[in-house]
């Protein structure tokens, strides 16, 4: 696992941004014809890299037409027009924004009449893409990735999922600081689904969540912390922000603040 600190959220959402359009073309002219198959995330973290991404598209570096995307989740119960469901928010923010062809998008369907059903046909249209080439996520306050809250098997794969009182307080911004508002149940792919993807990038800022990127990157593996899933995958990476560094030890910051500095120089 790496950890590329970036000085604050905008630079770590720019480096980001440039690191997955880099993977994008990079596909597209190495494996012409094979769609590169993306896996995105919604709330505060991934914003800024989508409004990156779009600048990008907008300069005419980039183009989507070649790519499948895959969303982490979506709230059961709430329909694709509602404008707190993950469908309004990814079109809002992202979609409506590039060149991507709506047929290549898939986002899990809260209003399905058979939940179940609906999660294994997710499962089974992943596969059937030849699988996820990069995880884009965010992290949650409690070290959560998509909606696996803590306690999550870490071999857990796309599912219903009750909601914690904390990430239900954490997403109620969404829902003018109502938390009642929120969803009690979401929909979500499971930890060995991202961890199934040929590369996963995490986004990760403020110091909300120091707490939780010590846990993940310093302790061991745990599913209290289902993030630290990634320091058992091959080509993982954390971009952050300094501020959410700060309960890192100083020699675990200047030691990967040394790999990048080689890295950067190669």
């Amino acid at each position: 696992m790496r950890l590329i600190i970036q000085p604050d959220y905008e630079r770590a959402s720019r480096w980001t941004a440039e690191y997955i359009a880099k993977k994008i073309t990079k596909h597209s002219k190495q494996q012409a014809g094979k769609p590169f198959v993306l896996g995105l995330p919604t709330g505060s973290s991934p914003l800024g890299t989508y409004r990156e991404l779009i600048n990008i598209h907008k300069e005419g570096r980039l183009s989507f037409k070649s790519v499948r995307t895959f969303n982490m989740d979506e709230y059961v119960g709430l329909a694709p027009d509602h404008p707190q469901s993950y469908h309004y928010f990814m079109m809002e923010n992202f979609f409506n924004h590039i060149d991507i062809d709506r047929r290549h998008i898939h986002i899990l369907n809260g209003m399905a009449a058979d939940i179940e059903k609906e999660c294994s046909l997710y499962e089974e249209a992943i596969a059937s893409e030849g699988g996820i080439e990069l995880f884009l996520g965010g992290m949650g306050s409690d070290g959560h990735i998509a909606f696996n809250e803590p306690g999550s098997s870490l071999a857990s794969r796309t599912r219903i999922k009750h909601l914690t009182p904390e990430t239900k307080e954490d997403n109620a911004r969404f829902f003018n600081g109502d938390k009642t508002k929120v969803p009690d149940t979401a929909l979500t792919v499971g930890v060995g689904t991202v961890m199934d993807a040929r590369e996963v990038v995490i986004v990760v800022n403020g110091r909300n969540k120091a707490r939780a990127l010590r846990a993940v990157v310093e302790e061991g593996v745990n599913h209290m912390w289902t993030l630290s899933c990634l320091q058992m995958h091959p080509k993982a990476i954390i971009v952050c922000d300094e501020d959410s560094t700060e309960e890192l030890k100083v020699g675990t910051v200047r030691y990967f603040k040394n790999i990048q500095h080689e890295f950067d120089k190669i």
